[in-house]
């Protein structure tokens, strides 16, 4: 179709709707995309230097699939465009082995992890708490605690996959508007009227994938049923000469019985600092009311609580910040529906916390279920 009309116009170019434009693109699909702001940009939920990939995924045994896939799409982006997106470096999930812990709403997470894992072939080890101090001293991991190492975890570079994905598509003949907002959607025949200030566009299919803004569109009550969730992202400056935290692989450490009581963190990507965080549930109504400011104070209460008597090798110095937000569901898993029951009108929750390395192939799932 040509000039305002499309046959699938995607809303919210993010983790999901950048990797749905790109599988529109590739199977030769007239195709929209349009973005409130300029991706990558700040205001989501994909952004901030990197983000874990990793096979055995906690979350439930449904989603390996969807990671091993996407690990196939990032190499085919990554060969097409000379970009790196994803890089291996082998991962870790500690368990102080104190108190049983969830994560995102899943109980038990690190023996569903190893279980898995074992389940899906997927190439892994047990280590012993003392092996695994000797090989990495700044962890002061308790002597109850257990720790599973994963071969194919690593990081993901969230920006650069995003831009990739919507240069690949614009190649491949789709339509991009940023800086664009969309401010109604109506079902007109069988069409979509899609307004985007002053602009009205019409589309047989629709994905919308516009992060916590779906809530904009969503009929009551599901809003309610969707929590905003502001998330903090910490880099530390690293004690010179304490160890390599460039050589480390990622890691995730749960510690408490609280949904809070959980750090993660990558290795050095400039060997003067690390980037760590925890995750927060605390709810915001919107994201355009969350604070994106961090304060003294948070820093310090996330050195007090998150890293002072659990890591070693780190000075208590604050180089960076950054804020983004979990969009979470009520079981903390993904939301993939059909609005008001219209299989061509799609519709896409941020993820609850843990959809980027699932996003690429999320995004291939959803032209499939269009009928592409």
């Amino acid at each position: 179709m040509n000039g305002s009309n499309f046959d699938v116009v995607v809303i919210g170019l993010g983790a999901v709707g950048s990797a749905t434009l790109y599988q529109l693109s590739k199977r030769g699909i007239a195709a929209l995309g349009i973005d409130q702001f300029e991706p990558p940009h700040t205001m989501g939920s994909s952004h901030g230097e990197t983000r874990i990939t990793r096979l055995a995924v906690g979350e439930g045994e449904e989603y390996v699939a969807l990671a091993k896939r996407s690990h196939e799409i990032w190499a085919e982006l990554e060969a097409a465009s000379g970009q790196r997106i994803r890089t291996k470096t082998g991962g870790i999930l500690l368990d102080s082995g104190l108190d049983p812990w969830s994560k995102h709403g899943v109980e038990g997470f690190w023996e569903r992890t190893l279980r898995y894992a074992q389940n899906q072939e997927i190439s892994h080890r047990v280590l012993e708490v003392q092996e695994f101090k000797e090989s990495y001293p700044p962890f002061l991991l308790p002597p109850s605690g257990k720790v599973y190492w994963e071969e194919e975890a690593g990081y993901l570079f969230p920006e650069v996959a995003i831009r990739t994905q919507l240069e690949q598509a614009q190649k491949q003949g789709a339509t991009v508007w940023t800086s664009s907002k969309v401010t109604a959607i109506q079902a007109q025949g069988e069409y979509f009227q899609i307004q985007v200030e002053g602009k009205e566009i019409l589309a047989k299919q629709v994905v919308l994938s516009a992060g916590g803004w779906v809530k904009d569109f969503l009929p009551l009550p599901i809003p309610k049923k969707l929590k905003i969730c502001r998330q903090v992202l910490y880099w530390l400056a690293v004690e010179e000469g304490y160890t390599d935290w460039q050589q480390y692989p990622i890691w995730m450490w749960g510690y408490g019985p609280a949904p809070e009581d959980f750090i993660y963190g990558f290795p050095s990507l400039d060997g003067k600092s690390i980037k760590m965080a925890s995750e927060s549930f605390v709810e915001v109504d919107h994201p355009d009311q969350l604070n994106r400011e961090v304060t003294a104070e948070e820093q310090e209460i996330f050195w007090n609580t998150k890293v002072e008597g659990k890591l070693l090798g780190l000075k208590k110095q604050f180089l960076k910040t950054s804020v983004c937000f979990y969009t979470v569901t009520e079981d903390s898993q993904f939301l993939i529906e059909a609005m008001a029951g219209d299989k061509n009108f799609l519709w896409v929750s941020a993820c609850s916390g843990h959809g980027f390395k699932h996003s690429a192939a999320l995004g291939e799932d959803l032209v499939k279920r269009l009928g592409h």
